[in-house]
C-alpha cells in the first residue's frame, strides 16, 4: 500500500528527473539538424530525441520504483492492475515545435495510484521552468508558489485553446466560434502540456480542448490542481487509455468554459 510519504518520494524523485529528462531532450534540440523525423500521422511527428528520452525515463522509474507500471507516448502501457500506481509520461510534448526549433516544448511526467491524478510536472528545457505539484503537494514555477490569475469573466484574460485531427473541424469550430463570440480570446503554442501550466502559472486564465491524450496533460492537470484551480475530470470514462476533453479554469471562468464547450453560452 503506498502512502503519503511514498508518494512525497516519488515527487522528490520525479522532480530530479524530469530536469534529467530534459537535458538529454535539449542536447537532441540543440543538434535536432541530424534527427530522423517520422511521421505517426496528420500533424504528429516523432524522432529518435523522443524514443531515447522516454527510454530513459522508463528505465529510471523502473529501477527506482519496479512495482510501479508506466505509460509513455512512444513505448505504449506496461502490465498495469488497478492496485499500481502508474508513471504518464510525454518525453516531448511539442514535438512539432522541436523540430522546428522553437521553444515551446516540454517533458511531461505524471503519476496516477487508484484512479486518483497524485501529482504532476512540466519542465520546459529550453526555458528554463519546471512548473510541478498534485492536490497534496502545492504547485511551484522553479520551486516558488504561483498566482492564481484574477480574471472573473473570459473578457479579462487569453484562454488556451488545444486541438488536434482527432477532432474533426465540424465539431471544434463552433467551440471555438462561442469563445469568441463571448468575447474570449484564445491562445495556442504547440504544447498542451505547456499551455496548461499556463493556466496554473496565472498567465492564461482557462483552456479548453475536445480530445486530448492522457500523456500530453496529466503532468499540468496535477499542477493546476495543486494551484488551486479547477479542472474537468480527465480520468472519467477511461481517460488514461483512451484520453478525453480537458477544461481548466479559476472558479469563474471554469464554468464559462464548460458553457461554451457544451454549447450553453
Amino acid at each position: 500500500m503506498t502512502n503519503q510519504s511514498e508518494f512525497s518520494e516519488r515527487f522528490e524523485f520525479a522532480k530530479m528527473l524530469i530536469r534529467e529528462a530534459g537535458e538529454i531532450a535539449h542536447t537532441y534540440f540543440k543538434n535536432r539538424d541530424s534527427l530522423t523525423v517520422k511521421s505517426k500521422g496528420l500533424q504528429d511527428m516523432a524522432s529518435e530525441a523522443d524514443l531515447n528520452t522516454e527510454i530513459h525515463i522508463k528505465k529510471q522509474i523502473a529501477d527506482a520504483f519496479p512495482a510501479d507500471a508506466f505509460l509513455g507516448e512512444e513505448t505504449g502501457i506496461t502490465n498495469f492492475s488497478e492496485d499500481q500506481g502508474i508513471w504518464v509520461v510525454d518525453p516531448i510534448d511539442g514535438t512539432q515545435p522541436f523540430i522546428s526549433g522553437m521553444s515551446s516544448w516540454c517533458v511531461s511526467i505524471a503519476f496516477v495510484k487508484g484512479n486518483d491524478l497524485k501529482f504532476g510536472m512540466v519542465f520546459a528545457p529550453v526555458r528554463n521552468e519546471l512548473f510541478a505539484g498534485g492536490p497534496d503537494f502545492p504547485s511551484t514555477l522553479n520551486g516558488a508558489p504561483m498566482q492564481k490569475h484574477p480574471a472573473k469573466t473570459l473578457q479579462q484574460g487569453i484562454v488556451g485553446v488545444g486541438y488536434s485531427p482527432r477532432v474533426v473541424p465540424a465539431e471544434f469550430l463552433p467551440m471555438f466560434g462561442r469563445l469568441l463570440d463571448a468575447g474570449g480570446m484564445f491562445y495556442r503554442e504547440g504544447s498542451g502540456a505547456l499551455t496548461l501550466s499556463y493556466v496554473a502559472a496565472g498567465r492564461l486564465i482557462g483552456y479548453i480542448e475536445p480530445h486530448i491524450n492522457s500523456w500530453d496533460c496529466l503532468g499540468a492537470i496535477a499542477v493546476i490542481r495543486g494551484a488551486g484551480l479547477r479542472t474537468s475530470d480527465f480520468l472519467a470514462n477511461e481517460g488514461l487509455n483512451k484520453g478525453n476533453r480537458v477544461i481548466a479554469g479559476n472558479d469563474d471562468t471554469y464554468p464559462a468554459l464548460v458553457s461554451i464547450y457544451e454549447g450553453n453560452s
